[in-house]
């Protein structure tokens, strides 16, 4: 089975080799036929310490880290402009 990836922004780079990315997306109210905007954060692991708050960055699925990580840092996208 392929591994899933996501694309979101850092929110927190504050924890050693750990960022949190909150990833947003858009669905179709099933009963409202409204889109509505869910976000989730997610602790992924960042082995170089790369990746800086306000990043835009994907995220892979992978074996678990640690408690909360079972994600992992692919690439940088790109900075964000605030």
């Amino acid at each position: 089975m392929p591994k899933r990836i996501l694309e979101g922004v850092v929110v927190s780079d504050k924890g050693d080799k750990t960022v949190v990315v909150r990833v947003n997306r858009t669905i179709l109210h099933p009963l409202l036929k409204k889109t509505v905007r869910l976000s989730k954060k997610y602790h992924a692991h960042d082995e170089a310490n790369v990746a800086k708050e306000g990043e835009i960055v994907r995220i892979a699925e992978c074996a678990p880290k640690s408690k909360l990580k079972r994600w992992e840092v692919v690439s940088d996208t790109q900075a964000s402009a605030s």
